[in-house]
């Protein structure tokens, strides 16, 4: 199911201000990139996009509460320079299951002030020697 349309049904009549936890699992991005997520979800903590195709999350809009990021099993290889800006508060950020294939595409995470645990499984950049 489109993004867009997914989130529409996990509204389930609140609005995005209303909503701290938002599971988009297995939806389909458009063109590798979030649709339908606006700043308007302000109190959101927890955003889970498991395997909907993300190639970037340069678009990811501000999103101060987020704590925890799911972005395992995608295709995402840029944009990650925008989380520190954009999710100031994460925690948690899961990334395994990328094309992250270098250390220069996770530098800008060290930004990330309050990250506790990132999630690089199966990633590419997992086999450097200076990793």
């Amino acid at each position: 199911m489109e993004m867009g349309k997914w989130i529409h049904l996990e509204l389930r009549n609140r609005t995005p201000s209303d909503v701290k936890e938002l599971f988009l699992d297995n939806s389909q991005s458009n063109e590798g990139k979030l649709e339908g997520l606006t700043d308007e979800f302000e109190e959101l903590e927890l955003l889970n996009t498991i395997n909907i195709g993300l190639t970037s999350i340069a678009n990811l809009p501000k999103l101060n509460k987020l704590k925890k990021l799911e972005l395992s099993s995608n295709r995402a290889s840029v944009g990650l320079e925008v989380l520190a800006e954009k999710c100031p508060n994460l925690i948690h950020l899961n990334l395994s299951g990328n094309k992250i294939k270098d250390l220069s595409t996770i530098e800008p995470l060290k930004k990330l002030e309050n990250l506790e645990s990132l999630d690089l499984f199966t990633c590419e950049v997992t086999n450097l020697n200076n990793y």
